[in-house]
């Protein structure tokens, strides 16, 4: 049952920089020693798709181990919960350690259920002494009845950081092929709900499947950047550091950025708060997408 007052989380936690999030499947140990070499943002340890029923129990008894050795060089450490409420008890007993940034909700269709999540992470930081609101929340959005909820999936609870669309699963869900035509609405939709209620939209217009074609999956991923979106979930090494450079601001940008910052301290001094560049008008917002734009070089 959802409690009615919901506990206190402190809300001093930035939104995090996260370009590439890889998976790495939770009861394979040579994944998991390599991950920390992957130069991810993140490592998702998953405990749903890609561990097999029998390996699960195995799986989360490592899990201490396994977030230290992915975490060694500084990444963001995620578990991937499973959708059921048995496993995910079990999940959530043995995830919410020192150490874990977040967790993966997979399959989120309602703000109910990530209170209900949200509930129970609280009672089990609180119990085991750690931050109350450290572990954050990215919600997978993998249903087309997701979508018409999606704005209060976004706001249900202040451990939401991000959200992402879950490719292979939605299309499955409405009985098609995880195709451009079908994924861009569903995906604009939840990059539209993120940017909303300021959460980090995750993602891409394609399959998450397709590795094997690096430049296929660099134009999809350099495209998902133009639309907004900030980064990607990544189930093979190999997409890493392509994510991570389509979701980085590129030379030209930033000598474009730079421009804009210096022709507008010139223009402020002058008192006005638009001006040409280049036979171009730039106003407020042209100006605060160059220092957002800045402001992710330096956090690279």
């Amino acid at each position: 049952m959802i409690k009615d007052n919901v506990p206190a989380v402190e809300s001093a936690t930035s939104v995090p920089r996260w370009r590439s999030l890889l998976f790495v499947p939770a009861h394979v140990p040579r994944f998991i020693e390599a991950a920390h070499e992957r130069r991810a943002d993140g490592v998702i340890l998953d405990l749903e798709d890609s561990v097999p029923q029998d390996q699960k129990g195995e799986a989360r008894r490592q899990l201490p181990e396994s977030v230290a050795k992915v975490g060694r060089k500084g990444a963001s450490v995620l578990v991937r919960v499973n959708r059921s409420l048995r496993a995910l008890a079990a999940d959530l007993d043995a995830a919410v350690i020192a150490g874990v940034d977040g967790l993966v909700l997979p399959k989120t269709d309602s703000a109910e259920w990530v209170l209900e999540i949200a509930n129970a992470v609280s009672e089990l930081e609180r119990e085991r002494g750690l931050t109350t609101g450290g572990i954050r929340f990215l919600a997978q959005i993998e249903t087309p009845g997701a979508l018409q909820r999606l704005a209060a999936i976004a706001s249900a609870h202040p451990r939401m950081v991000a959200m992402a669309l879950g490719p292979e699963d939605f299309s499955a869900a409405v009985g098609g092929a995880p195709e451009f035509d079908l994924l861009l609405a569903p995906n604009l939709s939840v990059l539209f709900a993120a940017r909303a209620a300021g959460l980090l939209p995750l993602g891409f217009v394609g399959s998450i499947g397709e590795f094997s074609d690096t430049d296929k999956l660099r134009e999809a991923a350099v495209h998902a950047r133009r639309l907004g979106f900030a980064g990607a979930l990544a189930i093979h090494p190999t997409q890493v550091a392509i994510f991570n450079e389509a979701f980085s601001p590129s030379a030209q940008e930033l000598e474009w950025a730079h421009k804009v910052v210096a022709a507008e301290n010139d223009a402020t001094t002058r008192g006005l708060s638009a001006f040409s560049l280049n036979g171009k008008m730039i106003d407020p917002p042209v100006v605060r997408r160059a220092h957002e734009i800045l402001a992710l070089s330096s956090n690279n």
